[in-house]
């Protein structure tokens, strides 16, 4: 299988499997045991691998988020607990999720590797989360690090989404509008647009070239791990994780 191919199939994997930890009511209930409100673990979580940074630099790392939401919330989590703290217990959220989420019979020291190998040879420019990611602690479970790997990946693709979103014109909210609009409130933009016909044809674009310039990143692969990589991907999404 070509790179291109590769990128279009894992991407379902690649977004919504590492999303499910970040969706579990028990990540939220660990995050309130630390002592932050709502959604502000998230937040101070998924961004603190930066480390100590000003909001407006979390909001651009984000970039679908209104950046007012970002910043209230970022200096609520900042409060509580120290940066890099905040995102080991996040990542550990996502480590005990998959260990009692993901199912059996799938190699996932297999997806590890080959995660690892995409990762190792990634460049991080224009990607500040991906490269935060990498920079953390990795566990030594094969299902917790299957998923810490893919949430990397996830950092990584997104961030080329990003790119290729406001390449094509489009800002965070029009993008957020065609794509998922049920999400808008929840990203602090308030209601969706309603009429999201005049950009739907530049948000097409935007996600071709997001799998695109994946497809770089994924090219150092062979065409036998392309082939595993897709198919440990579809398990994970013929299994319900990332459907």
């Amino acid at each position: 299988m070509d790179a291109l191919a590769t990128a279009r199939r894992s991407a379902g994997a690649i977004g919504l499997v590492p999303a499910g930890f970040m969706l579990d009511p028990a990540t939220y209930e660990h995050g309130s045991s630390l002592g932050f409100a709502g959604t502000d673990f998230y937040f101070g979580g998924r961004a603190g691998p930066l480390g100590d940074v000003d909001a407006t630099v979390v909001a651009a790392a984000l970039v679908f988020f209104e950046p007012a939401t970002v910043a209230a919330a970022w200096e609520r989590a900042g409060a509580v607990r120290p940066r890099r703290e905040a995102a080991r217990e996040f990542a550990g959220c996502g480590h005990r999720w998959a260990e009692a989420h993901l199912p059996d019979g799938i190699d996932y020291g297999r997806l590890g590797a080959l995660a690892a190998k995409v990762i190792t040879g990634a460049s991080p420019a224009g990607a500040p989360l991906f490269a935060a990611w990498v920079a953390m602690d990795e566990p030594s479970s094969p299902k917790a690090l299957a998923l810490h790997r893919l949430n990397i990946l996830r950092e990584l693709r997104g961030a080329l989404h990003g790119g290729a979103v406001l390449a094509e014109g489009l800002s965070p909210f029009e993008a957020l509008s065609v794509r998922t609009p049920f999400m808008a409130a929840l990203f602090g933009w308030g209601q969706a647009m309603a009429d999201t016909e005049p950009h739907e044809a530049a948000w097409s674009r935007a996600e071709e070239g997001t799998d695109r310039a994946m497809a770089r990143h994924l090219a150092p692969l062979g065409d036998g791990e392309r082939d595993d990589l897709v198919e440990l991907c579809d398990a994970l999404t013929s299994a319900g994780q990332g459907a």
